[in-house]
């Protein structure tokens, strides 16, 4: 069915990697068109809890935009959402999503992972916003999604200097989750994947909406939709699971409610 990307489902989790490995996983609108409608595929599977998108090789998670395909673009054609939509749709995914950055994450390689809620990455990658480079912005969603995460002055250093970092400095600067060797991403990821799952899937859902949606209005209506969405989980099977459990010192079992 696709070209360039591969999805995979494995239980409660779904897995995209983009496969252009002969171009360093770059993104050209073939990709973008398969990633839109796997992660839409994704988004309406009730079962999964969890989205990955990683790239497939050792070198690159995705080096970039595809800089032929860039160079043909129109001054028109920039104002067509693209990329930028669909980050937008990973973001505001009701499944908790992970960027596993197995190597280079530039440009809009990088601006993919700044949509996944989670971000590990192995050591020695590059991570960077390259665009003023070529005389242009980052253009889907870096120049926001960055400054949220990692405060205005970094994220303005980044931008303006085309400043690539590695792996360690991202953990340092609380860019990503967890930045480790190769050889030990996929048992960090299956390590973050258990946690996640071990939590009740609305309330998994609720935080991450009220995360989202909290953080770009004002204090009073935020904390007010921090109180809804509680009050929905306190009538919830899942709070008399998890609470029921804890009393009786087990697990929960939130498959069963």
């Amino acid at each position: 069915m696709f070209q360039n990307i591969k999805v995979k489902k494995d239980e409660f989790v779904g897995t995209i990697t983009i496969d252009r490995q002969q171009v360093r996983n770059a993104l050209n609108k073939v990709t973008i068109d398969e990633l839109q409608i796997a992660v839409r595929e994704l988004e309406e599977d009730t079962k999964l809890r969890i989205i990955i998108i990683t790239g497939a090789g050792e070198k690159a998670f995705i080096a970039g935009a595809d800089i032929k395909e860039l160079h043909e673009r129109t001054m028109l054609e920039a104002l067509v959402p693209g990329m930028q939509k669909v980050y937008r749709e990973i973001e505001q995914s009701s499944k908790v999503t992970i960027a596993v950055i197995n190597g280079h994450a530039l440009g809009g390689g990088f601006e993919l992972a700044l949509a996944c809620d989670l971000r590990v990455v192995a050591n020695h990658a590059k991570l960077g916003l390259p665009e003023l480079n070529l005389a242009i912005i980052p253009g889907a969603g870096g120049t926001q999604r960055l400054m949220r995460i990692v405060g205005k002055g970094r994220a303005v250093e980044m931008i303006l200097t085309g400043k690539i970092i590695d792996g360690q400095e991202a953990e340092r600067i609380g860019l990503v989750t967890q930045s480790v060797d190769l050889q030990d991403l996929k048992a960090v990821t299956d390590q973050l994947i258990d946690s996640i799952l071990s939590k009740g899937p609305l309330a998994l859902k609720l935080a991450k909406m009220v995360l989202n949606k909290g953080q770009d209005i004002d204090l009073d209506t935020a904390l007010m939709l921090e109180k809804l969405a509680q009050t929905i989980l306190f009538a919830s099977e899942e709070k008399q699971e998890g609470t029921q459990a804890f009393l009786e010192k087990r697990k929960p079992n939130y498959h069963r409610v």
